[in-house]
């Protein structure tokens, strides 16, 4: 409705202004309305002119009707004082016949409102430099019932379906795979099951137990007593439950530092092997960031349910070599957005598929539909060395041949100076090349060279008459 010209949100308007009850208050005028939704988008309306508007609590009113008292609900919207001068900007009637003014829309309280006949409609420049536009279809703009205006820019975090699971898609992610990044800003993996681990979520949740990470601040309170000189550690029941530890475990990996240790019961108290404050402030941070159980770099780990009835693990972190190995994992369809990750563990045509459909996914997000042949060309581009290259002058387009491919791409007096001082020379067999220079592209018709020898009328006439000399 926003994208409609103003004519007929005028129109709109003025019936609207007609069929609602007004009163004239202290601040304006208060227009009540039967529903929120109604009052939110008249609002709305009023904002798409620039005419502010103040929305009140809703208030009860009773009615009396044939079968008695009937309480309804009303919404309220007030129309500050000083902005009924836009409101003559848009609430007239244009090309009525004898000259007749508007008939008024507002309650007889008003007084200080005057229609005018609309003489002239003129373009004039904004004097913005932007501005959102809301009138074209297809354009992902949109506007909420407050009046804000939004554009939507390919900045997506939210992991659809997924809990409360946030990762890099849209523009942000598209570049992270040209670019080649070694560490995604969001890695996250998704987890499948084996058979007898997929559809139980009892077992499910054992091996998200054994992959997420769990530090001994996740299942203890870890502070330094100075008075006693040393780290206390207490040890939380249900958290113990929560991650599927038992006390034993924790006291077992706690000895491995070597250092004294006092237990009773959830309380553990461990002693610096140097009584000084620096080394107890040191302790208490080496231990509250032991690792107990799972793998490190997994943060968190979230178990959901497919259309399948089988349940999937969604962590918080890559790591797929480590993954693999954990029992109940079936590792031949398990996955990361890591793509370095894919081409170290799994090898370089892994790595390949996995940048063909991360780019695809990514664009089918967002609704949009490129040809999978042109991606794949991408892929093919950034792996056929063994090894994933980048697009971009420290990768692909910095490793042609050409010096002004080369300078056309990215930072082209770099790339004229260096090419300068080396004394590089520029065949111009490519396509960009060739057209920075003005010239012909050695493709299609411009692949063939047509070559004459020169031919003369003397010479022919000279060779004639040799001919007849001789009687030939």
């Amino acid at each position: 409705m926003l994208s409609a010209n103003e004519g007929f949100l005028c129109g709109l308007l003025r019936n609207l202004f007609s069929e609602l009850a007004a009163t004239h208050v202290e601040e304006g005028v208060e227009l009540s309305m039967p529903t929120r939704d109604l009052r939110d988008i008249l609002s709305l309306l009023l904002a798409r002119f620039g005419v502010f508007s103040l929305k009140r609590e809703r208030r009860a009113v009773e009615e009396k009707g044939e079968e008695g008292a009937e309480k309804r609900e009303e919404y309220l919207l007030v129309v500050p004082r000083e902005e009924f001068e836009r409101l003559e900007k848009f609430l007239r009637f244009s090309g009525v016949e004898g000259g007749e003014c508007a008939e008024k829309v507002v309650s007889e309280g008003v007084e200080d409102v005057v229609w005018d006949e609309i003489e002239r409609i003129e373009a004039v420049k904004c004097e913005n430099s932007y501005v959102y536009d809301i009138s074209v279809e297809g354009l992902e703009t949109f506007t909420t019932f407050d009046g804000v205006i939004t554009h939507n820019t390919m900045r997506t975090f939210h992991y659809a379906g997924v809990g409360a699971l946030y990762v890099t898609m849209g523009l942000p992610r598209i570049i992270e795979i040209m670019d080649a990044r070694k560490k995604p800003s969001t890695p996250t993996m998704k987890i499948k099951l084996e058979s007898e681990y997929a559809f139980e979520r009892e077992k499910a949740e054992e091996v998200a137990a054994a992959i997420e990470e769990t530090r001994v601040q996740d299942i203890a309170s870890v502070r330094a007593d100075l008075d006693e000189r040393c780290v206390l550690v207490s040890l939380r029941e249900e958290r113990l439950e929560e991650r599927r530890l038992r006390r034993e475990e924790v006291l077992e990996k706690l000895k491995k530092m070597g250092v004294e240790m006092d237990v009773q019961e959830n309380l553990i108290r461990i002693y610096p092997k140097e009584e000084s404050y620096y080394e107890l402030l040191s302790l208490e941070k080496k231990i509250a960031n032991m690792l107990i159980k799972g793998i490190e770099g997994i943060k968190r780990v979230l178990i959901r349910k497919d259309e399948d009835g089988e349940y999937a693990l969604f962590t918080e972190g890559s790591a797929l070599r480590k993954v693999m190995r954990v029992e109940g994992v079936d590792f031949t369809r398990t996955t990361t957005n890591n793509i370095i990750e894919i081409a170290e563990v799994l090898g370089i045509e892994a790595a390949r598929n996995a940048i063909i459909e991360e780019i695809l996914s990514t664009l089918e997000e967002q609704g949009l539909d490129v040809d999978p042949r042109h991606i794949s060309l991408i892929a093919d581009a950034m792996t056929m060395d063994g090894e994933v290259k980048q697009i971009g002058r420290h990768g692909l387009a910095g490793e042609k041949a050409s010096v002004l491919s080369r300078a056309a791409f990215e930072v082209t007096v770099e790339h004229l100076l260096d090419a300068a001082l080396r004394g590089e020379r520029d065949e111009l067999q490519g396509i960009t090349e060739n057209v920075i220079v003005g010239q012909p592209i050695r493709l299609g018709t411009g692949a063939v060279e047509l070559v004459a020898k020169p031919f003369s009328m003397h010479a022919k006439q000279d060779k004639k008459g040799n001919r007849e000399e001789r009687g030939v």
